[in-house]
């Protein structure tokens, strides 16, 4: 799934009216079954009138019948500026469809003995660490692939970074979790990043190279790819497009291309002509053409039940249909109208996807859709399909599912109106704005960067880029993206009056951004160590290791690190209102003085 960058999903629900004229263009280049074709009787009607109501650019449907494509359509455009038609080679990214591709790919190491379902899987990847002894303990490759880890999708980290595959990796061990493992469903594409880490670990092959040469390759997808740049080198491929928050004008959004990180969440590029073949293996027990490509074992695995879920739309809304919900890996299940239904979702900006079968009616589909605000259409289109072919009295998902959009659009609307209504006029900062400017870090998320450009500071962080303005204090706020929405920054001072953190909802929770010191000379660092005396005539030293930096270390206690603060200032991990200045005369370091609430006291060089 897409987030904005609090975290609430972006399930855009879409509009009444359409811009231009509606093309349906209808690609059958499949003999249909016959009692297939009687039973979509009026689908493409149906399809119409869909693209119309929710102001739609475009939708490829593609239908599974045992091990046969029996109907492969686009509906609208693939690219809605130039009116070119959405057809069923039309590709687009499918997102977190690929998830299940991933626990796929790790399932055939499974077999080859190079991991294990259920057992910790630091037992197998001794490199990998999470935040304590409890989770490295006990985490297995299920818990990662289910998430059922207890840490949450912590998604800012990976969206629009810089960060490695790697890098990811080695973020995991800051992540605390949120909730106790295998008790709640907690979404995290950076469990799915790490498998693919895992998997190139394991079996010496970048994820990208492993998942073609096992996957891709046997079931014939040649144009399925990973990349933006390599979709576009092919002449059939879609445009992302949002809709305008407080009108139903579609616009044109870059394309979403800082995936290598977390490619195994969400990177493969294919389109209905391809998934299709990807369906009828996950639908016959991993055949495709005559031939075993994928592990049944595997796919019974990927398919059990690792954590249930709630009955959210029957106890939020009513809506029955769907019941017990529950994720295995890389994919859920869900009994819909009586009927066992396996699917998962994919949302990125743009584009949207859903690949889903029924197990025991050997029946899938596979919809793709442009449009953030037409993301629930992926749901709503495959479940008319499956009413239909089941014989089914259909459910009205989309006028359900459309006043809800409608509904969630004016709210939206109305609330912006209304923000900075908490606003404290008349307030300055607590600093000038020169004071505000520094890089700040936090561990997992990495670099807030505050500029100063004409008197205005200036936000960076990951490929955000904004300017912004003072709300109040030291509240500083970026504009309302039309896209992303607004970073609210608080900055906070230590006890000596300084600015060194900036604090951030982002998630599920604020996170803190504390100020990078000034980077110290290795050989200053290691003329500051030495032996000091207190008043008492107490020797205790201040080591310097390089890598770590200096440390006090008083008879019987345990080393402290001191932390850089400004110039020769320093303090310890465990008191901010504690600070440590050397005292340099002449080249010389004289001694070392501590100041705390109460005093200074001086420590003198022996």
């Amino acid at each position: 799934m897409f987030f904005d960058h609090r975290l609430r999903p972006v399930y855009l629900l879409p509009r009444l009216a359409v811009a231009g004229a509606l093309v349906i263009f209808a690609l059958a280049a499949r003999a249909q079954e016959p009692d297939i074709t009687k039973k979509l009787d009026g689908f493409d009607a149906y399809m119409a009138q869909v693209l119309k109501d929710w102001n739609t650019p475009g939708i490829g449907v593609g239908i599974v019948v045992n091990d046969k494509l029996v109907f492969a359509k686009g509906y609208g455009y693939r690219d809605y500026e130039k009116k070119l038609p959405f057809t069923p080679s039309t590709l687009q990214q499918i997102a977190s469809n690929s998830k299940l591709f991933t626990a796929v790919a790790a399932g055939m190491l499974v077999e080859e003995g190079k991991l294990t379902w259920d057992k910790p899987v630091r037992e197998s990847v001794p490199a990998i660490q999470f935040y304590n002894d409890q989770l490295n303990n006990n985490i297995t490759l299920r818990d990662m692939l289910s998430h059922r880890t207890g840490v949450t999708r912590h998604d800012l980290i990976w969206f629009k970074s810089p960060f490695s595959r790697k890098e990811l990796f080695e973020r995991l061990k800051y992540l605390e979790p949120q909730e106790p493992m295998r008790e709640t469903f907690l979404y995290n594409n950076l469990m799915f990043s790490a498998v693919g880490e895992i998997i190139e670990l394991k079996s010496g092959q970048r994820w990208e190279q492993f998942v073609r040469e096992k996957i891709l390759t046997p079931l014939d997808m040649k144009n399925t790819t990973y990349s933006i740049d390599e979709m576009n080198q092919h002449p059939d491929h879609g445009v992302p497009f949002r809709e305008k928050r407080d009108s139903f004008e579609l616009y044109k959004i870059p394309y979403y291309q800082d995936t290598e990180g977390v490619a195994p969440a969400g990177a493969i590029i294919s389109n209905i002509d391809e998934l299709a073949h990807w369906l009828m293996a996950l639908m016959n027990d991993g055949k495709y053409d005559g031939k075993q490509i994928l592990p049944a074992k595997v796919l019974k695995e990927t398919l059990q039940p690792a954590i249930g879920l709630p009955n959210t739309l029957g106890e939020a809304l009513g809506y029955w249909e769907l019941l017990n919900p529950a994720y295995g890996m890389g994919r859920q299940t869900v009994s819909y109208r009586g009927h066992l239904l396996t699917f998962h979702g994919g949302d990125l900006p743009g584009f949207h996807s859903q690949i889903s079968f029924l197990p025991n009616d050997k029946i899938g589909v596979i919809v793709l859709v442009i449009s953030d605000h037409s993301a629930p259409l992926y749901n709503v289109v495959s479940y008319n399909v499956y009413d239909r072919l089941l014989g089914l009295d259909p459910t009205p998902w989309s006028q359900r599912r459309l006043q809800q959009r409608l509904a969630n659009k004016k709210a939206g609307s109305e609330a912006r109106t209304k923000a900075g209504a908490d606003r404290v006029p008349n307030t300055k900062p607590s600093h000038p704005l020169a004071s505000y400017v520094a890089e700040y870090e936090n561990p997992a998320y990495g670099i807030l960067k505050i500029g100063l450009t004409a008197e205005q500071l200036q936000f960076a962080f990951h490929e955000f880029q904004f300017p912004m303005t003072q709300f109040h204090y030291d509240r500083f706020d970026t504009p309302d993206d039309e896209q992303y929405g607004k970073f609210s920054v608080n900055f906070r001072t230590n006890p000596q009056g300084d600015v060194d953190n900036a604090v951030i909802s982002l998630d599920e929770a604020e996170v803190v951004f504390t100020r990078k010191p000034e980077t110290l000379d290795a050989k200053l660092l290691e003329t500051l160590a030495g032996t000091y005396l207190t008043p008492s005539k107490m020797k205790f030293q201040v080591s310097y290791q390089p890598g770590a930096g200096l440390a006090l270390e008083f008879p019987g206690g345990p080393p402290q690190k001191l932390i850089p603060v400004k110039g020769l200032k320093f303090r310890t991990p465990r008191f901010a209102d504690v600070i440590y200045e050397f005292v340099v005369e002449n080249g010389q370091v004289k001694a070392l003085k501590e100041r705390d609430p109460s005093g200074e006291f001086t420590y003198l060089r022996q």
